[in-house]
């Protein structure tokens, strides 16, 4: 199963046309930032920050631990690369305003696929950050696929929300993708790892499935700046597990979150059924990329945000669920998976 990362017939290859030409087909796809100063084409980028301040974060996608080429399709993997930088971003409180992508592929790379992450990127950017743009990078070689992106953002003088501004009587809320349920990712994966090989569509997967959660998240990005104006005290991005993620917010905050069960079992329904694993799942599904934050008692909760639980004085756990510690705290450690 090639995806469209395999060359067929005389197709062009990034070691057939060489780096300026590779460089070119991939850089003539991508849109301009709306801060942009200088673009593509020179030693680096320029570009304006009228704030003063820059929202910086990074992340990187490897093949093997991160994607499989017979799942993801260039398509896939550049609207996914794109997907969880601008989320880090939004969990700021920022608007992003550019990626800069460094690519390692191997040198039979087509041309074919260039473009196609290209695409993936620039209709991401589109759909989930406006006005943002992919402003340089690099390309080199290698014989695992792994590609990497910086984003920046601006915070347009406001305050950025960190992680440690949680108090004791905040309410804590999750906002989700569109249409997205708690886990939907999760379940996408396991779809995914159970799917035999040869079946697997070389077209890549239909749109509106829990698969299309796992190759193509949507997270709330636009929530990151409504929940600045909602009166947020704390915000994370929630990529590796509601509980994990939760607990790095109250050992930040110095405060214990209590989580509600029946309100995450609502969120994590699909078509009216709870999930398999229950509570227990929901919490340590990992890649929803949605946004935990926590807002004053009496705060009206902007955008997609909902209510799923209490920020309590610190306790003997940092995390609770329905006023009980955890048992485990489960979710996504790339060093002990």
């Amino acid at each position: 199963m090639t995806n469209g990362w395999a060359a067929s017939g005389d197709e062009p290859t990034i070691a057939s046309v060489g780096e300026e030409q590779a460089i070119h087909a991939f850089t003539a796809r991508l849109p301009e930032s709306g801060e942009r100063v200088l673009g593509p084409g020179d030693d680096a980028a320029v570009l304006a920050v009228p704030d003063g301040r820059v929202v910086v974060t990074s992340d990187s996608l490897v093949e093997g631990p991160d994607f499989r080429t017979y799942w993801s399709t260039p398509y896939d993997l550049g609207w996914k690369l794109a997907a969880v930088n601008l989320a880090d971003v939004a969990a700021m409180g920022g608007r992003p305003t550019a990626l800069i992508v460094a690519l390692a592929l191997p040198r039979s790379t087509p041309i074919s696929a260039l473009e196609l992450l290209a695409d993936g990127l620039a209709d991401a950017c589109d759909r989930l950050a406006p006005g943002c743009g992919i402003e340089g990078g690099d390309l080199a070689e290698s014989p695992t696929i792994t590609v990497v992106a910086t984003a920046l953002g601006s915070l347009d003088r406001r305050a950025p929300v960190t992680r440690a501004g949680a108090r004791a009587g905040d309410i804590v809320a999750l906002s989700l993708g569109a249409g997205q349920s708690l886990g939907d990712a999760a379940r996408g994966l396991m779809t995914l790892a159970g799917w035999p090989a040869e079946e697997l569509p070389e077209e890549g997967f239909p749109s509106g499935t829990f698969i299309d959660a796992q190759l193509r998240p949507v997270p709330p990005v636009e929530d990151g700046v409504a929940a600045v104006y909602g009166g947020a005290t704390s915000m994370i991005d929630v990529s590796d597990g509601l509980a994990r993620d939760a607990s790095r917010i109250a050992r930040a905050s110095r405060v214990t979150i209590d989580l509600d069960s029946a309100s995450l079992l609502a969120i994590g329904a699909v078509a009216g059924r709870a999930p398999v694993g229950g509570v227990a799942e929901l919490l340590s599904a990992a890649e929803d990329h949605g946004l935990l934050a926590t807002f004053p008692f009496d705060a009206a909760l902007p955008g997609g945000f909902r209510l799923v639980g209490t920020v309590r004085d610190l306790g003997i756990s940092p995390v609770l669920v329905d006023g009980e510690p955890l048992a485990a705290m489960g979710g996504w450690d790339p060093f002990r998976a």
